[in-house]
């Protein structure tokens, strides 16, 4: 299963840190990642019926020997609620990438299960993104093969991106899980872009990438040492998952919190004292045996552990804003090299501000109707701003004598590279109002 950060694997969060740290904190989600958001349950028979995009371009990928074609994953489909702009990111697999801090970060965990364990994890990072819902309809389960309950929030419309009614955008990378224990794989790591409809912020993206570590044992393996099958599998998960945080942060402090994932018991978290904070930097546990039992394993006993790489890479290389990965910007490229991890990033001025761009802010107040969602607004926002909107921030809101809410969100624009005009800006505000009001169909005030 999955474990990740912000934007990470079920057992990760899709956010950087705790709330220990004076930041947001990030509710469980699916994978051991806890980044989907504690938005209402969307059931399947309550699926959109508008889809708002630009006109679709021909365009074709092949990903994990799949070919896909823009109309094989955006559609004119009351089922489907993938954006022009995700597809675009389907191809870029920034974890592939040796001189990304992605794909530094990635290669960093390998060598580590590398050295550690004689070469003895398969790795899989080139895994197509598209996977189903139900085990009737394909082995790639994103959701019942890890068994999240029907009524999990992380199915809703809200939280993820259909392609239809049984397929979706991975949103963890726990989603393979199933398919390669079926193929005959007892130690493997999988590597991937994941997809979740998330707030605008420095932290949260809805595309991210995710790392799951999964190790099966044999009777032969902790019979010898006098352990019941659970303990010996906990201890040594610990111990592995201790090693690699110290290869990665150093000699430092670390504590196990006891938590729940629906797919591990015991699980836990690892938290490390790092730069005077404690910081979470994954989840973890011992696979739940109805996982083992439905992939043919029912005489073994597993773990599994998962982290966000986004996460992790913003700590290690002091990267403050999490659009950053997806610049082209040779002054942020050009700063990272193979094999070259923690290089700390600079920033592209030396100015007190994160960038020498100023931003830009913008209030919106609306009536909300009973369907309104924030992930909702922040679609149509990011479909129209696109990286240039820097958050989307809820200011104040309040419910008159006649029982009508309204909400009044700040909308932030700054450009990573640019300076932006304020004719740039008013368009863009303009374009925002006009496609909210008439997308999610709320009452501008």
């Amino acid at each position: 299963m999955a474990f990740s950060f912000a934007q990470s694997t079920f057992f990760s969060k899709p956010s950087l840190f705790l709330h220990k740290n004076g930041f947001r904190s990030f509710a469980f989600s699916l994978s051991f990642s806890s980044s989907f958001s504690p938005s209402a349950v969307v059931s399947s028979d309550k699926i959109p019926h508008h889809k708002w995009r630009q006109p679709v371009v021909a365009s074709v990928l092949e990903l994990g020997g799949v070919k896909l074609a823009k109309d094989d994953v955006v559609r004119d489909d009351p089922t489907n609620n993938v954006p022009d702009s995700i597809f675009t990111k389907l191809g870029m697999q920034l974890h592939r990438r040796d001189h990304h801090p992605i794909g530094i970060l990635k290669n960093a965990i390998y060598s580590y299960f590398d050295t550690t364990y004689l070469n003895k994890f398969d790795k899989f990072d080139n895994l197509c993104p598209i996977v189903s819902v139900k085990q009737k309809v394909s082995f790639l389960q994103n959701f019942d093969d890890v068994l999240v309950p029907e009524d999990h929030v992380s199915r809703s419309y809200n939280d993820t991106y259909y392609v239809d009614s049984h397929t979706v955008l991975r949103c963890h990378t726990s989603a393979h899980q199933a398919e390669l224990l079926r193929k005959g794989h007892t130690h493997f790591l999988v590597t991937g872009d994941v997809y979740r409809r998330d707030s605008i912020d420095s932290t949260h993206y809805p595309v991210f990438h995710q790392m799951e570590g999964f190790r099966v044992f044999n009777p032969e393996d902790w019979e010898p040492s006098g352990m019941d099958d659970t303990s010996y599998a906990a201890e040594d998960l610990k111990k592995c998952l201790e090693g690699l945080a110290r290869h990665l942060f150093g000699a430092v402090e670390m504590r196990w919190i006891d938590t729940y994932f629906p797919f591990t018991n015991p699980s836990f978290e690892l938290e490390i004292y790092f730069q005077d904070k404690w910081l979470e930097v994954l989840g973890c546990g011992v696979t739940e045996q109805e996982i083992l039992r439905r992939n043919g394993r029912t005489n073994n006993v597993a773990w599994a552990f998962g982290l966000g790489l986004e996460r992790l890479a913003m700590v290690l290389f002091d990267i403050p804003d999490i659009r950053l990965f997806w610049t082209t910007d040779e002054r942020f490229t050009s700063q990272f090299s193979k094999g070259q991890l923690g290089v700390k990033f600079k920033s592209f001025s030396k100015k007190i501000f994160l960038f020498q761009y100023p931003p830009c802010y913008k209030d919106m107040s609306f009536w909300i109707n009973g369907s309104f969602t924030e992930n909702n607004l922040c679609e149509v926002v990011r479909g129209i701003a696109g990286d240039l909107v820097e958050e989307v921030r809820l200011i104040d809101n309040f419910t008159n004598k006649k029982g009508r809410t309204s909400h009044c969100y700040r909308i932030a624009y700054r450009s990573m590279e640019r300076s932006l005009t304020d004719e740039e800006i008013n368009d863009l505000q303009w374009s925002v109002r006009d496609q909210v009001q008439t997308k999610l169909n709320v009452e501008l005030r």
